[in-house]
């Protein structure tokens, strides 16, 4: 399993307007589209999305009233070439004010139409904004980075340590730096989170889906929903924190993104 992240799945309560927001804003192209019973999904992502990036999932539930966002959840992250001017770009086509790049030291956060934060960071590598990493919060750092390097291979690719808080940078062994990272951040004062029902989960692209979901279950990963009761086309585990964690087999040569 090579353990790229292949998405990050958030709820919208508009899809329309959303898929709009992202287009017009973050020059996102609809990669794909499924219309189910009561539900759509929307994979977005830059145009010129490297083969190991990640896509942003949306998806509208007919049947919700309200989403609830949480804060075991914290942001996704876009890469730019200049923090200051692609923030005031933003301002100018209409995005709200929220953390401008001068109060930060090289980073700027935005909202999308249903309050998920969205982290600008520069970077000098990748398509402009290209999905960068994507940040969860955790109550046990040891635990939570445990499970990625147990779990899926992951290593630590960056850290920072503050006097209050840690963060930590993970990805799969080997990929290249355009794939997504995962970024667990841990408050030390004993916090605890709720996760709320406008973030979904992350998605991690298998080579077997059988296989590797077999492999998980030996490393001793939660069976949440296996592949049997997914009819065979992806399967679900968690992490310690309950972050949502799908595994789905990718075919290059497939006419759909999806896999029903």
């Amino acid at each position: 399993m090579s353990g790229v992240l292949d998405h990050t799945m958030m709820r919208v309560s508009d899809l329309e307007q959303s898929v709009d927001w992202y287009a017009t804003n973050l020059e996102y192209e609809q990669k794909d589209r499924y219309d189910g019973d009561g539900f759509s999904i929307v994979y977005m992502g830059p145009e010129d999305m490297h083969d190991d990036g990640a896509m942003l999932e949306l998806t509208e539930n007919e049947d919700e009233s309200g989403l609830e966002l949480g804060d075991g959840w914290g942001h996704i992250a876009v890469r730019v070439e200049d923090v200051h001017d692609a923030y005031y770009e933003l301002i100018e086509n209409g995005v709200d004010d929220y953390r401008r790049p001068e109060d930060n030291p090289g980073y700027a956060f935005v909202k999308d139409p249903d309050g998920h934060e969205i982290e600008i960071v520069e970077r000098d590598f990748g398509a402009r904004w290209s999905l960068d990493h994507t940040m969860i919060r955790v109550e046990d750092a040891d635990e939570a980075l445990g499970y990625w390097t147990r779990k899926f291979g992951y290593e630590t690719t960056g850290r920072w340590e503050s006097d209050t808080f840690a963060n930590y940078f993970m990805r799969p062994a080997g990929v290249a730096q355009e794939a997504m990272a995962l970024e667990l951040t841990y408050n030390y004062d004993g916090r605890s989170y709720t996760l709320g029902d406008a973030w979904g989960h992350l998605c991690v692209r298998a080579d077997d889906l059988a296989a590797d979901w077999a492999q998980l279950q030996t490393r001793e990963a939660p069976d949440y929903r296996d592949p049997a009761s997914c009819d065979d086309m992806y399967a679900f585990t968690k992490d310690p924190d309950g972050h949502e964690v799908e595994l789905v087999e990718r075919d290059p040569e497939a006419d759909s993104l999806f896999p029903f």
